[in-house]
């Protein structure tokens, strides 16, 4: 069961506060660790801070424009008619979980998910595969409105559009009800922050929590010495693979000569021209120091350097 909270009239910012006080479907995929752009601390940041991310992407707006094209090529290739819910789900089992669902399906028990792709992802889509992160979500929004199935429906930019139909499966809306749950009440309730994950989506957390350095001040180091040892083993591994991958490019680059494309049957190799411009900062310093003094814009961020002792 859940309970609803209109959505019609709220303000943009109203809705961000909304959300911020459980996870939603967009959510649930980062919480599982299976989203490539966020990740738990990310999440956790978002919903332990007052601050409102007003940031519009070139792609959130697209995908929030497109959204009705996609609603309505999925009528065309399904026949079935969708409408709006202008609402916000709440679980009242589980009142830590949210959905705002793009479309109701009409006359069937199910919702719509509508999504667009840059055609760089397209393989992400093949044969009807589904991004696990939007598996997830679709799973989420079930378990929320306690729907028997979730169409997702998405426009590869500039390819081509495909639907499919996600039904509900019992053991994976228990587990991830059991894993937003652990989330919610050992993270976000008592403020802990998760475990980092190696994903750039940790690494600007830790940069807006810590971004700055209090210069002089030194901890002992306790506990880390297995893993940074492990560290070092990596990069010496990372550097031995990387001059391999480097040595396959050159005897790429020594066949092809002065020709800009090669192909085989599963490659296609560019070695093409690219000209650069470039501002000399190190001439305008010199011919015009003022100038370039008008200009000079400082950040601060810190440098991660690990030294044998």
């Amino acid at each position: 069961m859940y309970e609803t909270i209109s959505t019609e009239n709220m303000t943009h910012e109203d809705w961000l506060y909304l959300r911020k006080s459980g996870i939603g479907g967009s959510d649930a995929g980062a919480v599982c660790g299976l989203n490539p752009y966020a990740s738990p601390m990310s999440v956790y940041h978002d919903k332990i801070s007052d601050e409102l991310n007003l940031a519009d992407s070139e792609s959130m707006r697209q995908g929030r424009d497109l959204e009705e094209y996609v609603a309505r090529r999925f009528m065309e290739a399904s026949g079935k008619r969708v409408c709006r819910s202008n609402k916000m789900y709440r679980s009242k089992e589980y009142p830590f979980m949210l959905a705002d669902i793009d479309r109701l399906v009409v006359g069937e028990d199910a919702g719509l998910e509508c999504k667009t792709a840059s055609a760089y992802l397209a393989d992400k889509w093949k044969d009807g595969e589904v991004p696990p992160h939007y598996l997830i979500q679709c799973l989420h929004y079930m378990a929320v409105t306690g729907r028997n199935a979730w169409y997702l429906a998405v426009v590869i930019l500039g390819q081509g559009f495909q639907y499919v139909k996600i039904e509900r499966d019992e053991d994976m809306i228990r587990n991830l009800i059991s894993i937003e749950q652990s989330f919610w009440q050992d993270h976000v309730v008592p403020a802990v922050m998760p475990d980092p994950d190696g994903s750039k989506a940790c690494d600007a957390v830790l940069e807006q929590y810590f971004g700055t350095a209090r210069k002089g001040e030194e901890i002992p180091l306790v506990g880390f010495d297995k893993k940074l040892e492990r560290r070092a083993q990596i990069n010496e591994l990372i550097e031995t693979l990387e001059q391999e991958k480097k040595q396959i490019e050159q005897e790429v680059k020594l066949y092809m000569k002065d020709c800009e494309r090669a192909a085989s049957e599963r490659y296609r190799v560019t070695w093409s021209n690219v000209e650069t411009a470039r501002l000399d900062t190190k001439g305008i310093k010199t011919q015009y120091p003022q100038l370039y003094q008008d200009f000079l814009h400082s950040t601060v961020s810190r440098r991660f350097v690990v030294k044998a002792a």
